[in-house]
C-alpha cells in the first residue's frame, strides 16, 4: 500500500479551520469489480481552498462524489461538519454543501436565470427564501452572465454554460463548495475569475474543494493540495511541498521542471520537451 505523506499541518489562522468541514477515513470504492479508491484519508477545512490533482483515472472525481454523498463507498467513513454522511437528510445536505459536477449539461430549454434560481431550491419554505432574488442577481453578476440571464441554455457556448452552472452553485449559499473541473471549458480570463471567486469564498470561511488538471492553476490558487495516483493519496500539503519536480514527474510519468513565480513565489510546472 502506498504511504500517505502529510507534508504540512493545516493553517490555524482561522479557529474554525482546525475542525474539518469534510473528512474521510479509510475510504475504499469498488465499481464493477475495479478498485477506484483505496484506503483514502482526506480532510478539507473551513477557510481553505483545497485542490485535488492527479493524472486521468487517479480517482479525483470519484473522491469528490464520495464527499458530496453521490458515490457509495465500499468501506470507510465520510463526515460532513463532524457528522457521518448517513446522518444528513437530503435537504440538510443540500443546505450544507453545493456541488458542481464535471458534466453540467442541461438539455431542457431553461433560461440562465431559471438554472441559477435552482440553486435556491434547498432554502424553499425557509426564512432565507426571502433572499432569493438578491442572491440570484448577485450570482449572475459575480460570474459575468447578467447579460445572458434570459438566454436559453441550449444556445450557450461551453464556457457560458460552465459559468451558469457555477452561478447556480454560488446561489445555493452553502459553507462547503465541491467543484469538479470548474475551469475546463473556460478561457483564460474566466478561469482566473472563477478561481478568484472560489478563493474569496474560502477567505470568507467556506471550505472549497476543487478538482483541477492544470497544476500551475492549482498551485496559484490553493491553500492545500492533495495528489492522487491510481486511487491512493500520494501527498497532501501546501503547493510548494506537494508540487516537487521529482514527485510530479513520477506520478504523471513525464519529466517536469518546477519554477517559482518571481512575484508570488508559487510553483509553475512546465513539462520537459525534447526535440523541435
Amino acid at each position: 500500500m502506498m504511504r500517505i505523506e502529510s507534508l504540512t499541518e493545516p493553517s490555524a489562522t482561522n479557529a474554525a479551520g482546525r475542525t474539518p468541514a469534510i473528512e474521510t477515513d479509510a475510504v475504499t470504492v469498488d465499481i464493477e469489480g475495479h478498485r477506484i479508491l483505496s484506503d483514502v484519508a482526506f480532510a478539507a477545512h473551513p477557510g481553505q481552498l483545497h485542490a485535488l490533482i492527479g493524472p486521468n483515472g487517479a480517482g479525483k472525481s470519484t473522491l469528490l462524489g464520495v464527499i458530496a454523498g453521490d458515490q457509495n463507498v465500499t468501506s470507510g467513513t465520510v463526515r460532513i461538519s463532524g457528522k457521518e454522511l448517513s446522518e444528513w437528510s437530503v435537504r440538510q445536505l443540500a443546505r450544507e454543501r453545493a456541488v458542481l459536477l464535471q458534466d453540467h449539461s442541461v438539455f431542457f430549454p431553461f433560461s440562465v436565470r431559471q438554472v441559477v434560481e435552482m440553486g435556491r431550491t434547498p432554502w424553499a419554505r425557509s426564512p432565507r427564501e426571502d433572499d432569493d432574488e438578491d442572491v440570484v442577481a448577485a450570482s449572475l453578476a459575480a460570474t459575468d452572465i447578467e447579460h445572458l440571464a434570459d438566454r436559453r441554455i441550449p444556445s450557450l457556448s461551453g464556457g457560458e454554460s460552465a459559468r451558469t452552472a457555477f452561478a447556480r452553485v454560488l446561489a445555493q449559499q452553502t459553507g462547503i463548495l465541491l467543484l469538479d473541473e470548474p475551469t475546463a471549458a473556460l478561457d483564460l480570463g474566466h478561469q482566473e475569475a472563477v478561481l478568484q471567486l472560489a478563493r474569496e469564498r474560502a477567505q470568507a470561511g467556506d471550505a472549497v474543494v476543487v478538482v483541477l488538471h492544470d497544476l500551475t492553476l492549482a498551485a496559484a490558487w490553493s491553500d492545500r493540495i492533495t495528489l492522487l495516483e491510481r486511487g491512493q493519496v500520494v501527498a497532501t500539503g501546501t503547493p510548494v511541498d506537494v508540487l516537487t519536480a521529482e514527485r510530479i514527474s513520477a506520478v504523471y510519468r513525464h519529466p517536469v521542471e518546477v519554477l517559482m513565480h518571481p512575484t508570488t513565489g508559487t510553483p509553475i510546472i512546465l513539462p520537459v520537451r525534447t526535440g523541435e
